[in-house]
């Protein structure tokens, strides 16, 4: 098998590799492709790389390009991770919106509007050299924020493609830790739009019997999981559900901003995360990952990618959360939106089955940023001022006309050297 990641220069990449390594019988990697074009992050991120396969005892071949052609000719696999304009661009998603009032954040909100414009050009013109390269069955996996949107460009342009988030996996074994549990006895009933998704249920198999845990961890560990949403427990035990990290900044919108603006940005901390990380990964004798490694994100993430690589290939039948067309899952939003939700992945693709019903608060907040997302797809694939100010308008982070307008402006001002069609 020939695994290609685009963005193979990232610091996330010995995190993937590791799991490649320590899951080699799930997924038997022949040669595993790393493409980017920092040729000198390339170098650091590919050495230890392979000193964790050899360390590992992992026969596969680690080979490193520039060049997106040769990366995925032939591959089974592209998995996409990559970040346009940088951490440098990122900073200017997460201070940007704070002119207009608004939290900054690179998935949601002005900053996740800004990523969506700059990133789905470049996933497209990836996508079509895949098209033309890979093997005709091979999947692209994009772990590129924002998820929802870049997956719905793609499956829209005719890609085989699923959408991965690290969401629902930490879920997964932050439940199993607290019931003191393997985690393949627990499966979750997630739903939403990625980074907008709630835990409506979490089903702990025991002797083949499924059984919902979540008021028992709503009873039991409502300070705790509460905490680590960093949202009110009053709000939890009001929905019955665990929302994701990423509704505290629709539900707690200002006390969030408030927080940003007193301290440094993400980037910022993340860039000092990478430098220290390049350095590390330049000692020769380093063949593991670093634990700095989990200061920089994408907890699981290895083996998120790991499972889903497997099933994919395999057909293997099992359940797993991803990013799929919403098909009629769920009845209030158009057939070809995209949604983060559980799928049984067999050797003939994703089947989702219909979800019955959702409290009609969820509903709103879903179809409110669905409608948004298919305005801000349509300002990435065409271009323009009025389109980018129409899809500002209706995120309901923004939600003011004249917070829209110079949203707009500061966006296309911070990011035109990103956008063609804005120079």
């Amino acid at each position: 098998m020939k695994v290609a990641v685009v963005g193979g220069g990232s610091t996330y990449t010995p995190e993937l590799v590791d799991g490649f390594a320590r899951l080699r019988q799930l997924l038997p990697i022949e040669e595993l492709w790393l493409i980017d074009p920092d040729p000198a992050r390339l170098e650091l991120v590919s050495g230890l790389s392979r000193r964790i396969f050899a360390k590992a005892g992992h026969s596969g071949r680690i080979m490193t390009t520039h060049s997106v052609a040769e990366g995925v000719s032939d591959a089974d696999v592209v998995l996409l991770q990559l970040r346009v304009g940088g951490q440098a661009a990122r900073h200017g998603d997460e201070t940007f919106p704070h002119e207009a009032c608004c939290i900054g954040q690179e998935t949601t909100g002005p900053g996740g509007f800004a990523k969506a414009l700059r990133t789905v050009p470049v996933v497209l013109d990836i996508a079509e050299v895949v098209r033309k390269r890979a093997k005709p069955d091979a999947w692209i996996i994009d772990f590129t924020n924002p998820v929802g949107i870049v997956t719905r460009a793609l499956l829209q342009a005719g890609h085989r493609a699923v959408g991965l988030c690290n969401v629902a996996i930490g879920f997964q074994r932050r439940f199993a830790a607290l019931l003191n549990v393997d985690h393949n006895q627990i499966s979750l009933d997630h739903v939403g739009l990625n980074h907008l998704t709630w835990e409506l249920g979490v089903l702990l198999d025991t002797d083949g019997r499924q059984v919902d845990v979540l008021p028992r961890i709503l009873e039991q560990h409502l300070e705790d999981v509460a905490r680590e949403v960093q949202l009110p427990p009053a709000l939890l035990r009001l929905q019955k559900a665990i929302p994701s990290y990423y509704l505290r900044y629709f539900y707690s919108h200002d006390e969030v901003l408030r927080n940003q603006l007193s301290q440094p940005s993400r980037a910022q901390a993340v860039m000092e995360v990478e430098q220290s990380l390049l350095e590390k990964y330049a000692d020769p004798a380093l063949d593991t990952k670093p634990e700095e490694l989990s200061l920089r994100g994408g907890a699981f993430y290895s083996e998120a990618a790991v499972d889903l690589m497997s099933s994919l290939t395999s057909g293997r039948g099992d359940r797993q959360v991803v990013n799929v067309r919403n098909d009629g899952t769920l009845p209030f939003l158009p057939d070809d939106h995209v949604i983060e939700v559980p799928a049984v992945i067999g050797p003939d693709g994703l089947t989702v089955a219909p979800v019955e019903s959702l409290p009609d608060d969820m509903v709103a907040l879903i179809s409110h940023v669905a409608t948004y997302e298919r305005l801000a797809l349509d300002a990435a694939l065409h271009g323009g001022r009025e389109r980018v100010a129409r899809a500002m308008l209706a995120h309901p982070l923004v939600g003011q006309f004249d917070k829209a307008e110079k949203l707009t402006d500061s966006l296309l001002a911070a990011n035109r050297e990103h956008l063609a069609w804005a120079r």
